[in-house]
């Protein structure tokens, strides 16, 4: 009876061990992937996709887990040209561009993410869980010293953009805008997404329209900030005077690297998650309130803002924070395929891409990179850090991909122990581009 008992603990945990050794597309064995996709597509192709959330859901989860594979083991793509978020939203707009997926499984899909409002609600998710889930001080901290040293590159990269566009026939105010903004903007869902819905309404444009005008940017300057990582980090040991070997502080005192550990996570709850969804989608509703009697301001900025005065001044129990950070952490890891396919579907026009792709755009996006570092380096010095370090966490972990292209930069440059730091910058820094973006449109509209 005894030997019956461990050969079956041995045989249960060969196969635990097993199940953690198979591979799997989110989360599923490669096997029942396949049936749920082959379902899926099958639904797709024969235009017999339920309607609503629940086709939308279906079809968008299944082709952006395709897409992500695809990109994740595709080479230099992987590498330089951002993985599967750029497959998920070139490869999505590229079956519609060549009428691939049927017109009734687009309208599904487009109206989910416009009037179903899928998109703001990853947004709300994302801003809200981000911020509440960063350590206060941190949070506190950076804006007196690391905040400078982000601005330092915003200014520089702005400046360069606007100088060079005016110089070689793009424009000043188009170079910013529409170049200089979406590579400094904190990746794609928290970045370049609301950027084209601050600037759509304003600038009487389409958010497709501005959106394929951005995304191009986006990927060439994650592209370009990941071969600058590598070429810093072989500037640091040539010129050891220049960098930390991954130190961001000369001296450290009060800001040290120590102090910037994530505040203690409570365990997973379903519960917490679902207080999570509704504090995210009342502070989306308050920036939007808020909106009405603040015109100026878009109501995404004035959601960041509310969102990081509560974290900044401990106005909610950790509870509730972490509340937030969880759903945002389930929404970021489980949806954020379904939402780039959307992208893609919905805002994304190849035709447009296409024709964005000059001598002119790819000169301007080298330029924006090059000023971050510069800018982000120099001022970053005066704050008393590493110009190198410096220029890689508030320089190009700026001019990334957000998430994603923080791993690539940070890797590149030898660096992975910067990236609360390079944290910093995809969250916070990106959420200060948004309110930049819409001081910005206000000011070029007068």
């Amino acid at each position: 009876m005894n030997e019956q008992v461990v050969v079956n603990e041995n045989t249960a945990r060969e196969m635990m061990q097993s199940e953690k050794k198979a591979y799997t597309i989110i989360g599923f064995p490669v096997p029942l992937f396949a049936v749920l996709a082959a379902v899926t597509l099958a639904a797709i192709m024969t235009g017999k996709l339920p309607g609503g959330m629940i086709g939308a859901f279906a079809s968008m989860i299944i082709l952006g887990a395709i897409f992500f594979e695809i990109g994740t083991h595709t080479p230099i793509i992987n590498t330089y040209l951002g993985g599967g978020a750029i497959v998920c939203i070139f490869g999505s707009a590229a079956l519609v561009h060549y009428n691939i997926l049927p017109e009734a499984t687009v309208e599904i899909m487009s109206t989910f993410m416009r009037g179903g409002g899928f998109l703001d609600f990853y947004i709300a998710a994302l801003i809200t869980g981000s911020i509440l889930g960063m350590n206060r001080k941190l949070l506190i901290k950076a804006s007196v010293r690391y905040l400078p040293a982000i601005l330092g590159g915003v200014i520089a990269a702005m400046g360069a953009a606007a100088v060079v566009g005016a110089a070689i026939g793009f424009g000043a105010k188009e170079a910013m805008l529409f170049i200089a903004l979406p590579i400094m903007g904190g990746g794609m869902g928290a970045g370049a997404v609301p950027l084209s819905q601050i600037f759509a309404q304003p600038l009487n444009l389409e958010p497709e329209g501005v959106l394929s005008i951005m995304v191009p940017a986006l990927a060439m300057g994650n592209a370009v900030s990941i071969v600058a990582a590598g070429l810093l980090n072989k500037l640091g040991k040539n010129k050891p005077g220049l960098s930390g070997e991954g130190e961001l502080m000369i001296a450290k005192n009060d800001v040290a690297e120590k102090e910037i550990v994530p505040e203690k996570e409570l365990p997973l709850d379903i519960k917490l998650m679902g207080m999570g969804m509704l504090m995210a989608t009342v502070f989306f509703t308050w920036g939007n309130f808020l909106g009405q009697f603040v015109p100026a301001i878009h109501p995404y900025a004035l959601m960041i803002i509310t969102v990081a005065v509560f974290k900044a001044f401990g106005w909610l129990p950790h509870k509730f924070e972490s509340a937030a950070n969880q759903w945002f952490r389930f929404i970021m890891g489980y949806t954020t395929g379904a939402l780039l396919v959307g992208i893609g579907i919905a805002f994304t026009n190849l035709g447009q891409i296409i024709e964005a792709f000059t001598i002119q755009y790819i000169i301007l996006v080298v330029v924006v990179v090059i000023a971050a570092i510069l800018g982000s380096g120099f001022v970053g010095r005066l704050m008393g850090f590493y110009p190198i370090e410096s220029s890689i966490t508030a320089g190009l972990c700026m001019a990334n991909m957000g998430g994603t292209g923080d791993v690539a930069v940070l890797s590149a440059a030898d660096r992975m122990v910067l990236m609360p730091f390079a944290q910093i910058s995809s969250r916070i820094g990106g959420a200060f581009m948004l309110i930049l973006a819409s001081f910005l449109i206000n000011l070029f509209l007068r």
